[in-house]
């Protein structure tokens, strides 16, 4: 397959074509004029000729003038060395000819009408003619009209117009050659940003994600071209970071289970135990592989939010949720564990349904309770309020307790993120992914969250359709 043009042999060939084009057709028009001009120019001076003729015919009134009729007109040419003329009496007789018979009685018409406006062209093989010819009565009662022609010899205007071709010809084509160079040295240089910014993109590697290209030098229409790229730069930057941070998060949650039970189990294995301590044992290992178990299945979850599949796989089937009724089970569910901590549970609102799938929207707000009881101090209260506002509906927990600082609100839903180590559940069950979860149900629902923390009080609020 042969090699493409590069972009700047095309616009050279696009440039040299179009001023040849152009200067070709403004040469065929100027040609063209100047053709007409000379043409104008010729029949002036033949209508001249004849009209001299007429006149000198007409005064003929007998046969003995007629015969003194070549030798009046024979001076007419005098200084016009290059016309001739010619003139046949009513029998076909030759009256007056030129000497060289350029005429020869082929040119002229054989009918009895001629017109002396039409211009005749021919040639003898060595010269170029241009003539008229006309019908001339005499003042001989009853004799038949003379025919009378006259032409001019066109060989110094062929000579202008072959000469002035051939000049048209050599600045068309030295105008092309000129066109083309100064066509390529402007195309490469409109060019060098994109080679330079090519330079840029192919030293863009895994370690050098926060280079970008530049779009100050840039013509405007590659400037669109940088801003894209640089915006998909910015994307797989921080692609590359969530993704080798979660690397290093997972890493770093899965080391302290696997370390727990490979130590619990050596330990175990040092030295003979009893039946009970075994038990005891293998059940502390069950619950840390519990947590690894739920982990691992939160991890999945995000991995195929993230690659788009939440809302063509895990949400197959849409349905009108009743999004308080959801709320009151959470609360029978939540109910042995609040009354333990002294905890109340409110719930505000009237009946709001959503459309979504059902288990995937219980899910999230059991994260957001479950993360509410969780740091609510004893003798406080979840409260929850449900809401439609038109096309849409909002679902609020707001729980009790120390605030989070602001710099932290933006990093809540990110994965195992926390903004305080030490608010991590005494009993370990937190992973740091139930709000990133949430968050991942929420979007695959195309809808929001948003959370913050003042006066006292944190609050999760999500948006979702109606």
């Amino acid at each position: 397959m042969p090699q493409p043009l590069s972009l700047t042999s095309r616009l050279t060939l696009l440039f040299a074509t179009g001023s040849s084009v152009v200067l070709l057709a403004l040469g065929w028009l100027i040609s063209g004029s100047i053709e007409r001009h000379f043409e104008e120019l010729d029949r002036e001076t033949l209508q001249a000729k004849l009209m001299l003729a007429h006149h000198a015919i007409a005064r003929i009134t007998t046969s003995a003038e007629l015969s003194h009729l070549p030798s009046q007109l024979s001076g007419s040419a005098t200084g016009h060395h290059d016309l001739i003329m010619q003139i046949a009496g009513p029998d076909g007789q030759v009256l007056l000819a030129p000497p060289n018979g350029e005429f020869a009685g082929r040119w002229l018409p054989t009918d009895a009408s001629m017109d002396d406006t039409h211009l005749l062209q021919w040639s003898n093989g060595t010269s170029q003619f241009r003539g008229l010819a006309a019908t001339m009565p005499t003042g001989i009662p009853g004799a038949a009209p003379l025919q009378v022609a006259v032409a001019v010899d066109i060989a110094h205007h062929q000579a202008f117009m072959d000469a002035l071709m051939r000049t048209l010809w050599l600045f068309v084509a030295g105008a092309a050659l000129a066109t083309g160079l100064l066509g390529w040295f402007a195309a490469s240089r409109s060019l060098a940003p994109l080679k330079a910014m090519r330079a840029r993109a192919a030293g863009v590697t895994a370690h050098s994600l926060d280079q970008r290209l530049p779009t100050d030098a840039v013509p405007v229409e590659l400037a669109e071209l940088a801003n894209t790229l640089n915006e998909m730069l910015a994307r797989l930057e921080e692609a590359f970071r969530r993704l080798s941070d979660f690397s290093s998060d997972i890493a770093h949650e899965l080391r302290t289970p696997v370390s727990n039970l490979m130590t619990q189990t050596q330990v175990s294995l040092s030295h003979p135990r009893d039946a009970e301590t075994y038990r005891t044992i293998l059940e502390s290992n069950a619950e840390e592989l519990e947590r690894l178990a739920r982990m691992i299945a939160d991890m999945l979850f995000l991995a195929k939010a993230d690659h788009a599949l939440a809302s063509s796989q895990l949400l197959v089937d849409r349905e009108r949720v009743d999004l308080t009724q959801e709320v009151h089970a959470l609360f029978e569910f939540y109910e042995a564990l609040a009354d333990e901590k002294h905890i109340r549970l409110e719930l505000h609102g009237g009946v709001v349904r959503a459309r979504g799938d059902r288990l995937m929207l219980r899910r999230a707000l059991s994260n957001l309770l479950s993360n509410a009881l969780r740091y609510t101090p004893a003798g406080g209260c979840v409260r929850v309020e449900v809401a439609q506002h038109g096309d849409h509906t909002t679902v609020t927990v707001d729980n009790p307790g120390e605030p989070i600082a602001e710099q932290h609100i933006p990093h809540l839903f990110e994965r195992f993120y926390r903004a305080d180590p030490s608010r991590q559940s005494a009993t370990g069950e937190g992973t740091g992914l139930g709000l990133a979860i949430t968050q991942a149900i929420v979007l695959a629902h195309h809808g929001q969250i948003a959370a913050t923390s003042s006066d006292g009080h944190t609050r999760f609020t999500i948006i979702l359709p109606a």
